[in-house]
């Protein structure tokens, strides 16, 4: 009997009930853009993070003085100094702030695994460290792709290809649903050329078309951070720090 532990990909949070009981820690990734900017958030000094699901807990929020950033279908919404770019948070001045957003997806699923006994977020921005965390946990592992409004989409299905090679490659885990085979191999096809191959991909053409080429480049560059933010309650802290 093989007792290793499982590491899974799971395409859509629509699909997350069907998973959640085999998983002991769910990675949400969100490349385009959610977990690249709360990754880079944490990269510059932020010092937590408040996931929620909606613009109305965000103005609560907002009301009460915290910094608060929330984005819907691309854009920031009115109101609001900030949306979902990681470039918007790159300055000194987020210095040990807490920081509260709302996003379009990936935000949301964050709390569709709430009850998750641990969450950590992921992207390519932090593929080496999130991999190398989840290899010392040798834990069951499910990757939860955010996906575009509960759609399948390719760049955060790529990334979970990506963090399931390395922890299948260490020996110490093993997968056995299709979807995580599939990502594996879309990862294989991708990883020379990412950008070249999401050309066409639903989400960096809706994006190209709000001109943030320079925040799909930014987000589909791997390791660019060491920083592993994890679940602490309803919020999110770098687990190095």
């Amino acid at each position: 009997m093989d007792n290793r532990p499982t590491v899974e990909v799971c395409f859509t949070p629509n699909l997350y009930p069907l998973h959640m009981d085999d998983a002991d820690v769910v990675v949400v990734i969100d490349v385009l853009r959610a977990t690249s900017a709360i990754c880079t958030a944490f990269a510059n000094g932020v010092d937590k993070v408040i996931p929620v699901s909606t613009v109305e807990e965000a103005i609560e929020y907002k009301q009460k003085g915290y910094l608060v950033a929330a984005e819907r279908k691309g854009q920031v919404v009115d109101g609001f100094q900030f949306g979902n770019s990681p470039y918007s948070y790159m300055g000194k001045e987020l210095k040990g702030k807490t920081l509260v957003i709302t996003t379009t997806n990936g935000t949301k699923a964050f709390h569709t695994a709430r009850k998750a006994k641990e969450v950590v977020i992921g992207s390519l921005i932090n593929l080496d460290a999130v991999s190398n965390f989840l290899i010392k946990k040798k834990k069951n592992v499910l990757l939860l792709a955010s996906g575009w409004q509960n759609k399948f989409c390719l760049e955060d299905t790529i990334c979970a290809g990506a963090i399931a090679e390395q922890l299948i490659n260490t020996g110490d885990f093993r997968s056995v649903q299709d979807s995580s085979i599939a990502a594996k191999y879309l990862y294989l096809s991708a990883k020379e050329n990412y950008l070249g191959y999401l050309k066409s991909s639903s989400h960096r053409r809706r994006l190209k078309k709000l001109n943030l080429n320079e925040d799909i480049k930014y987000c589909l560059t791997p390791n660019q951070t060491d920083v592993v933010p994890i679940r602490k309650g309803n919020y999110l802290v770098n687990y190095k720090a």
